[in-house]
């Protein structure tokens, strides 16, 4: 990664740098469109692309729970088994 000091930096890249920020704030997507000005969302879309960070931080939320502790509830429920043996 090149130092800030060697880096060009345009109005552009804040731009983009501060709907990044925006966006993972939680401000949604329609509101950093009027922010910028813009008149569509696809032209927004380009920063909703998302980051290493956004994309651990949705993993995260994905993990499976721990087995264990969730009740088994399909077993009790014969007219269901029925169903998904007969598919």
């Amino acid at each position: 990664m090149p130092a800030p000091a060697t880096k060009r930096v345009s109005p552009h890249s804040i731009r983009h740098t501060t709907a990044t920020h925006l966006l993972r704030a939680g401000v949604d997507i329609n509101t950093v469109r009027g922010w910028l000005g813009r008149v569509s969302l696809d032209t927004t879309n380009v920063y909703a692309e998302i980051d290493f960070e956004t994309k651990a931080k949705a993993l995260e939320k994905c993990e499976a729970p721990d087995m264990g502790k969730v009740p088994k509830r399909w077993p009790d429920q014969p007219a269901l088994m029925d169903f998904l043996r007969s598919l």
